[in-house]
């Protein structure tokens, strides 16, 4: 079937339906719905039997859906209506959510449906992106599919809206407003982390902090302590220790309110406002645990960003568990495993070509802690997506584990970059320079089936995130008592001190910066550019061609002449 994808943006969702239905065998194009003209164009090029509108902000016009059969997916239970439905169902802490697909119709999220369906929600408040990166997503996928199917069958009909259904529970909700966000410290901790969580990571909580108008993200229950409300009461690694009306909250992440401001740590993004604060355990982005035979790093850095600063903790802390006389050192990663250099921090330094330099540099240095320990085997577990080198620092493992609900952007091409990270050394170790050069020029997500197949990762493990890490560590600990751990690790050795005489990792590091120098600092390829429009959510002008197939296949450019641009 011939399938097009009408999206907002090329996210993780759409990326996985993308990747679904292109394996279920359908002919898929993706049209960025940059324009009501736009999109009508598209389905005009692309011919469609269906058009499916995973991830989608704007209403799609009447001469779309009147002339093809159009499915919306609306992250919320039949009869959900309104643009922040998940953010209402974190607030008001709903014990179960859904994800329905209707079909388009003149009254949005009003038309018959197609399917649904329904999960329970965590107890705790989740982060609105963590629930939609993670059993919203994956019902989603399920839908896209399942509506795929359904369309192929003339006899299918969807189901009129109908509020007297048993089945339809959801109702009509506005949008959340400006003063919904709204929080004072007054008010007890667990009703500041459901309101900033359900904001996160867009547009965050409002309130004040250090008498300065902010969004805060990235929140946590801390410790009960009696203290002033609002008073910022320590730090740690980038985050403040805030008092509330009922003891404190950890706030990993603000932006102040100002022309031009970023998200930052928040220790960063206050500066000298907080710089007296005294730094303080019970907040940690990296941890240590062993048991007798596996040693397990595990860090979570927001949206899977990585500054200089934390990746030097990163190094520090593999290089430590390296040492350790376990026989399988584990480094696994949180909700996002990792999308590379911090761009938000470069952004926002004083000179952002030279953060840049020192970022990069940063995480080669863990990439190197990867690749280089030999005392023990090293599994990369990646539960969440990863992306440009957050990719290839995971390569550098014996064992790449993925999540099955995972999918890897194994290359560099929308920022501009070359890319580092040793790439040239561990990409085409595992999949051959062939395959190398095709994942980092044609700039498409893979998924974790495909990643195994292509040899990208050895092995897909599938559950919930914290059910995959279960799953991990008892694979771990199956190697480690493997009976021939000791050829395994022997062969480990070998094979790189093999590598090493060819060609060291020092010289893949040099060439590889000497390409990243001319990027960050010439910025040959629109690295500023590309950088400027990720940090400050710049609308993309255009569909980038090698998604827009339906352009490529008719001869017709992007509007405006753009056959690229930054996602």
């Amino acid at each position: 079937m011939r399938i097009l994808l009408l999206c907002s943006s090329f996210n993780g969702l759409t990326q996985r339906a993308w990747l679904e239905l292109r394996r279920a065998g359908h002919d898929v194009s993706v049209e960025l719905a940059v324009s009501e003209e736009v999109m009508a164009e598209a389905v005009e090029l692309a011919k469609p039997d269906l058009v499916i509108c995973p991830f989608l902000k704007d209403r799609v016009p009447s001469r779309v859906w009147g002339q093809v059969r159009t499915v919306i997916v609306h992250p919320g239970p039949p009869g959900d209506r309104g643009p922040s439905s998940l953010d209402w169902a974190i607030v008001e802490a709903a014990p179960e959510w859904g994800v329905t697909a209707l079909q388009a119709v003149e009254e949005m999220d009003a038309g018959p449906i197609w399917g649904f369906r329904t999960f329970a929600m965590p107890a705790e408040a989740p982060r609105k992106s963590a629930l939609y990166n993670g059993p919203v997503a994956d019902a989603a996928v399920e839908l896209v599919v399942e509506v795929a199917d359904k369309a192929a069958d003339p006899s299918f009909r969807p189901v009129p809206l109908d509020y007297r259904s048993p089945e339809v529970r959801g109702r009509l909700r506005r949008a959340m407003r400006h003063a919904d966000r709204e929080f004072a410290w007054e008010e007890p901790g667990e009703d500041i982390v459901r309101r900033v969580r359900a904001a996160d990571g867009a547009p965050g909580g409002r309130t004040r902090l250090c008498d300065l108008p902010v969004r805060v993200f990235d929140v946590y229950r801390g410790p009960e302590l009696a203290g002033e409300p609002g008073r910022v009461v320590a730090r740690r690694e980038g985050a403040v220790l805030v008092h509330t009306g009922d003891g404190t909250v950890w706030v990993g992440h603000v932006r102040l309110e100002r022309e031009g401001a970023v998200k930052l740590p928040a220790a960063m993004a206050l500066g000298e406002l907080v710089a007296g604060a005294p730094e303080r355990s019970g907040y940690s982005e990296i941890t240590y645990d062993r048991s007798e035979g596996v040693g397990v790093v595990s860090f979570d850095f927001y949206n899977g960003a990585m500054s200089t600063e934390q990746c030097r903790r990163l190094a520090s802390a593999v290089r430590y568990a390296a040492a350790q006389d376990t026989r399988v050192l584990v480094v696994r990663g949180g909700e996002v495993f990792s999308n590379g250099i911090h761009l938000n921090v470069i952004e926002a330094a004083r000179h952002p070509e030279l953060e840049a330099w020192m970022n990069i540099n940063a995480i080669n240095a863990v990439c190197r802690e990867i690749v280089a320990c030999t005392r023990q085997l090293v599994v990369t577990s990646i539960g969440g997506n990863a992306g440009a080198g957050g990719v290839m620092m995971g390569l550098g493992a014996d064992r790449v584990v993925v999540r099955e609900a995972v999918v890897l952007n194994p290359h560099y091409r929308t920022m501009g970059l070359f890319g580092s990270e040793l790439w040239t050394y561990v990409l085409p170790r595992r999949v051959g320079a062939e395959q190398a050069l095709r994942l980092t020029q044609e700039a498409l997500p893979v998924g974790a089936a495909e990643a195994v197949e292509l040899g990208l990762a050895d092995r897909v493990l599938g559950g919930p995130r914290l059910e995959f890490e279960r799953r991990v560590l008892e694979y771990a600990e199956r190697l480690s008592a493997d009976p021939a751990y000791d050829r395994l690790l022997a062969a480990r050795r070998q094979a790189r001190e093999a590598d090493e005489r060819r060609k060291p990792l020092d010289a893949y590091r040099a060439e590889e910066l000497a390409e990243m120098s001319r990027d960050m600092f010439d910025d040959r390829h629109g690295f500023r550019a590309a950088r400027r429009a990720f940090v400050h959510k710049e609308r993309p002008v255009a569909t980038p061609g090698h998604l827009a197939r339906h352009r490529e296949l008719s001869g017709a450019s992007a509007p405006g002449g753009a056959g690229e641009s930054h996602m």
